[in-house]
């Protein structure tokens, strides 16, 4: 450690060889299932909770070996610089920690990619000794593992002599690269390189090597990243193309995502976010959703988009394949939050079948208010009584339906993941909601909404020793205003519906 002499290990080149030998089903080499997040896909989908894990070593399953690797020995390799280009400092500097834990390290690039000297890049060949290259993103932002090429036998490459992220069967871009320098560090030298062009795919990532195929085409996913800021009187746009893996592609489309944004300047405090994110999947439909974040830079917007695609990834039902990913961002230089300042009814007392009108007026953080107005119609053959009627913004409305309907978060299959995924994504920040509670009249089946059952139907069903899972069903009336502010409050009033 820090040691100025140099000091040097040696792969036996049998043992390199001897990688990818065992495994002979091709379909399992290019599956990939081996080495992903461990989510717990029994509970109501929670994005800042998969956002948390996502950062948790104990939700990787590679993390397990990976941290056995490295107490065998007392001597530990050189980490593998990941080479960036098109990322700002702060963004580079949170995925260097982010990706250390896998033995990696990431290092700001030149951005000026390669320059074949009186040559061009097809000439450029994998040979023993050759700078291999495997981008993990392409494009407007690069993020590069850079290696060395130690032999090739016909169409296949090994190379690396130590393992990328030692998780077996892999589908990996694999490219011919250069070498611009290499930096000198007392803790850690590196060599600083870029890619010059993919010309297979990395199949097998074991201890001693990592191998790949010539010709081979690995799958990468299209990323458009537009952005719009309040200093900036143009929009920018990024084309990418990011490596398609359970574990890395959530990561590396973080802080893609997050470079966009953030390339010209960090966010001033006052600030709100507006996105667009369209998320393709290959034989069902696409994942759609837009919303809004304020005062919170980039946290929420990222925990719903990346989050997204690593479920996608993870889940344990069948494979997705992700055909393409499109984000649209605005950046503006205010506080867009505000509260409820009060909430008037048209009448407290009420009839079956009558409509009830409630005016609310809500005050930004800049002290202007602005006044909104709703109806519900009573059902006809609501029950007389006292009834709760709550008025709030996005986030307390989430929280009364992960209350009162939790299920509807909660994956079952794919296609019931996917509807999951819809109901989380489509609560926006900028309504205002409008809900009368009614009583509870039926019952709930795992995702089955059985409403209006004879109590003898509702005793029968929810019977304990039953294996499925049931609870009572909540009904609620609801109306949604856009407001186009992040209401962050609620207010809670009763209504007397009379005989």
């Amino acid at each position: 450690y820090f040691s100025k002499d140099p000091l040097y290990g040696v792969t036996p080149i049998e043992e390199m060889l001897r990688v990818g030998q065992e495994t002979q089903n091709s379909k399992l080499k290019t599956q990939n299932y081996g080495a992903g997040y461990a989510f717990d896909f029994s509970a109501p989908i929670d994005f800042a909770e998969i956002d948390r894990q996502m950062s948790d070593s104990r939700y990787s399953i590679l993390d397990s070996r990976t941290s056995i690797q490295h107490r065998v020995s007392s001597i530990e390799r050189l980490p593998c610089p990941l080479v960036t280009s098109g990322l700002p400092a702060e963004a580079c500097g949170q995925l260097a920690e982010q990706v250390s834990r896998f033995g990696l390290m990431a290092v700001s690039g030149s951005g000026a990619g390669a320059v074949i000297a009186g040559g061009r890049a097809e000439d450029v060949r994998l040979v023993p000794g050759a700078c291999l290259a495997v981008p993990l993103v392409a494009g407007d932002i690069t993020i590069e593992a850079i290696g060395t090429v130690t032999e090739v036998e016909g169409d296949k490459v090994y190379g690396f002599g130590h393992s990328f992220l030692g998780i077996g069967p892999i589908d990996l871009p694999m490219a011919t690269g250069q070498v611009h320098t290499v930096v000198s560090n007392v803790a850690h030298s590196f060599k600083l390189a870029s890619a010059i062009k993919i010309v297979g795919a990395l199949r097998m990532d074991e201890s001693t090597a990592v191998v790949g195929r010539i010709g081979a085409e690995p799958k990468m996913i299209p990323l458009t990243i537009r952005v719009e800021r309040y200093n900036n009187t143009e929009q920018r746009v990024y084309n990418c193309r990011v490596a398609n893996n359970r574990l890395l592609t959530p990561l590396l489309l973080r802080y893609s995502i997050a470079g966009a944004a953030l390339e010209l300047g960090s966010l001033p405090p006052d600030h709100t976010i507006g996105y667009k994110v369209r998320i393709g999947v290959v034989g069902a439909e696409s994942i759609t959703f837009e919303n809004v974040s304020t005062g919170l830079g980039l946290s929420e917007m990222l925990a719903e988009s990346v989050g997204s695609v690593a479920i996608l990834l993870n889940n344990p039902y069948e494979r997705v394949d992700v055909r393409a990913i499109d984000i649209d961002v605005c950046l503006t230089a205010e506080n867009v939050s505000s509260k409820i300042w009060s909430v008037d009814l048209s009448d407290s007392t009420v009839r079956a079948g009558e409509e009830l009108e409630i005016d609310v007026v809500v005050e930004s953080t800049r002290r202007q208010k602005k006044k909104y107005r709703c109806s519900l119609k009573i059902p006809e053959q609501l029950a007389a009584g006292r009834y709760d009627l709550i008025v709030c913004g996005g986030y307390d409305y989430e929280k009364f339906v992960r209350k009162q309907a939790p299920y509807r978060f909660v994956p079952q299959s794919l296609p019931t993941l996917l509807e999951a995924l819809n109901n989380v994504l489509a609560i926006g920040r900028d309504k205002l909601y409008c809900l009368l509670v009614l009583p509870s009249s039926g019952v709930t089946v795992e995702r089955a909404e059985l409403p209006d059952l004879p109590a003898t139907k509702i005793l029968v069903l929810g019977d304990a020793k039953r294996t499925l899972r049931a609870q009572p069903y909540s009904h609620w009336l609801e109306k949604a205003l856009r407001v186009g502010t992040v209401v962050s409050d609620k207010k809670v009033m009763h209504i007397t519906v009379e005989e």
